[in-house]
């Protein structure tokens, strides 16, 4: 059986000043159920060595770990799934590789890449960018509240049903507006790993997010 979606994933990021361990490991013990880990501009193996490092960090907190964009690392750490771009490989490769049991969750940026995508055998869509975001080199158009909402109204009408995680520069202020627009959850980094104390910014993340639908995130 395949985990549930968290309300909230905290992605790591590069950094000059904290590594992508410090980053998973703050994460965790701030008591997060969720960490994407988002490695850019790496060697194969300087990548393979930091997802190993997440996944012994996860595994001894007990917390999904899911490996951006690349299936191959994902599967060479037994990460708990992966998370797709429109560009990555396939979701349909993807599954074939990992197997019934991982997650997958995948990019849109469009309602019509969301109703392309209904059929796929994926577990959560990430909709962004809501607002401008530095930590993505080829940016999307960003999509704002009401871009938000107006997509995931119609995606529902559509018959859309996975859970739709709101991603782009999300800060604390944008929680309670993107819970009334209709999201499952919300994708940070910036907001989180730039903060002066990231954990008790997770924290007050979690408070905000009680008001979902679904599970909130348990303090550990």
């Amino acid at each position: 059986m395949r985990k549930e979606i968290a309300s909230l994933h905290c992605l790591t990021q590069d950094l000059a000043h904290r590594s992508h361990a410090e980053q998973v490991r703050t994460a965790c013990e701030a008591g997060v159920d969720w960490v994407q880990l988002r490695v850019k501009n790496q060697s194969h193996d300087d990548w393979l060595n930091i997802a190993q490092e997440a996944r012994a960090i996860t595994n001894q907190f007990q917390v999904i770990l899911i490996i951006n964009d690349s299936v191959e690392i994902a599967r060479a750490v037994n990460a708990d799934g992966v998370h797709l771009g429109q560009e990555d490989l396939s979701p349909m490769d993807a599954r074939k590789i990992l197997g019934e049991e991982k997650i997958i969750g995948y990019s849109a940026h469009s309602l019509d890449e969301i109703l392309a995508a209904r059929y796929f055998d994926i577990d959560y869509f990430g909709l962004g960018p809501f607002r401008f975001t530095s930590t993505k080199e080829r940016l999307e158009a960003v999509l704002g509240f009401e871009g938000i909402q107006n997509i995931i109204q119609r995606a529902k009408e559509g018959g859309i049903l996975k859970p739709i995680i709101a991603i782009g520069g999300i800060q604390l202020k944008d929680v309670h507006d993107l819970i009334q627009k209709g999201v499952d959850g919300i994708a940070v980094s910036s907001a989180i790993n730039l903060a002066g104390n990231p954990k008790e910014t997770i924290r007050q993340f979690q408070k905000q997010l009680l008001n979902l639908n679904r599970k909130p995130q348990a303090e550990k």
